[in-house]
């Protein structure tokens, strides 16, 4: 009887960082039809045919942000972080400790998003008059364009958010302090990432009202307590249930919303 060599760790993290690159590519691609109705004409003034400008953006995706999973995932190693599920599905025996709980991410998610949802409601009337208004606000997207904008939100900014740049800030702090990281480096990470998040909605918000301090707080705030979310769940439940955390938020903000016709971030 032959034994079964185990495949080596990059190996498996080299198909993984592949898989969620793929992942990311195919997430990119499915969120143009929703940039197309919220700001068409950014995307006129692109001199590239929109099938090119799709697939061109779809690879920039799968490079960048497989080549950045494929550090996250090699950092986590130490920290007890990871995708286990999909580590476990390639073949690869799980180091991370946590231990899935789809149906906890999905609560978190929805009431996440709902709580956002919420709070925009009371903020938004504070708020300056909009000096460049989106051809159609979040919620006017169509259901259809908003679901598979959640796809982005789900995997892409996962990856950026949590696999990368979360791992990364208590990799430097392990090496830093020569041993693994406290609960306290845990939460300041989470909430780094978190804030961080919403800082790159900041652009997208002074285009519409500048950037008044309530704009900026608004922007901040609610993508940020998302992201604690999906943060928290990194830790303890592993990358798929940050994922499927974000999404379920998605869902709450791009598709509920433009049912009920309730703004959103």
């Amino acid at each position: 009887m032959t034994s079964q060599v185990a495949p080596s760790p990059w190996k498996i993290d080299l198909k993984m960082a592949g898989v969620l690159g793929l992942a990311a590519a195919l997430a990119t691609a499915g969120l143009f039809p929703y940039l197309q109705q919220l700001m068409p004409e950014k995307l006129e003034r692109i001199p590239l045919p929109l099938p090119v400008l799709v697939a061109a953006q779809s690879l920039q995706a799968f490079v960048l942000l497989g080549a950045l999973s494929l550090l996250g995932l090699r950092m986590g190693h130490c920290l007890g972080l990871g995708a286990p599920l999909l580590q476990r599905w390639l073949g690869g025996e799980s180091t991370a400790v946590q231990r899935a709980a789809p149906l906890q991410a999905i609560l978190l998610g929805t009431a996440s998003g709902a709580l956002v949802l919420l709070c925009t409601q009371w903020i938004d009337p504070w708020l300056p008059t909009m000096i460049n208004p989106p051809a159609a606000t979040a919620a006017g997207v169509s259901a259809f364009n908003g679901l598979l904008a959640s796809f982005y939100g789900g995997i892409a900014e996962e990856l950026q958010l949590r696999l990368f740049l979360m791992t990364l800030v208590l990799w430097v702090v392990a090496r830093v302090r020569r041993r693994m990281p406290g609960n306290a480096a845990f939460h300041v990470a989470i909430v780094l990432a978190a804030v961080l998040f919403g800082v790159g909605h900041l652009p997208a918000a002074a285009q519409i009202w500048g950037l008044d301090a309530i704009v900026v707080l608004r922007t901040i705030a609610l993508n940020a307590l998302v992201g604690c979310v999906c943060g928290w769940l990194y830790w303890r439940r592993g990358l798929e249930m940050a994922m499927l955390a974000h999404f379920s938020a998605d869902i709450v903000l791009h598709v509920l919303a433009p049912l009920l016709e309730i703004g959103a971030p």
